[in-house]
């Protein structure tokens, strides 16, 4: 399997609940290389931009108040099937869905307080990475 990137978000529900150590220590026992990393404040036009996709969806405004509503940890992840990769380590969108052992089970508590974010396709990824980070800014 090839080394593959995608994007991983702690949101700000981690965040103000002072998750994010726990998540990256998670992220690094998976075997995860951070390419990039930075925390960040998204304003509610930067949010709507990251979330276009989900325009017409009826929770669009209220995903994007709460992503604009505190600090973000965003990142680049490597590893051998990295988006697959990352989104099994994450678990399912609901928490209570989620595999144990799973971060969206054990920190998450609901669908949309669910800690992160990870991108579901080599399309999307090359979409967000692109979002947050110029190519100088991966190493």
């Amino acid at each position: 399997m090839a080394i593959e990137r995608t994007l991983a978000i702690i949101k700000p529900d981690a965040v103000g609940r002072g998750l994010a150590g726990e998540i990256l220590s998670r992220i690094h026992a998976a075997k995860f290389q951070i390419a990039a990393i930075r925390s960040l404040r998204l304003t509610k036009a930067e949010a709507e931009g990251f979330y276009a996709v989900h325009r017409e969806r009826p929770f669009f405004g209220e995903l994007t108040d709460f992503m604009s509503s505190g600090k973000a940890v965003v990142m680049v992840l490597d590893a051998e099937g990295a988006i697959a990769k990352w989104r099994d380590t994450m678990g399912a969108t609901d928490p209570a869905k989620a595999a144990p052992g799973t971060i969206r089970r054990e920190l998450g508590t609901s669908i949309q307080y669910n800690c992160t974010h990870g991108s579901d396709a080599p399309q999307t990824a090359a979409f967000e990475i692109g979002y947050f980070f110029a190519g100088r800014d991966l190493v």
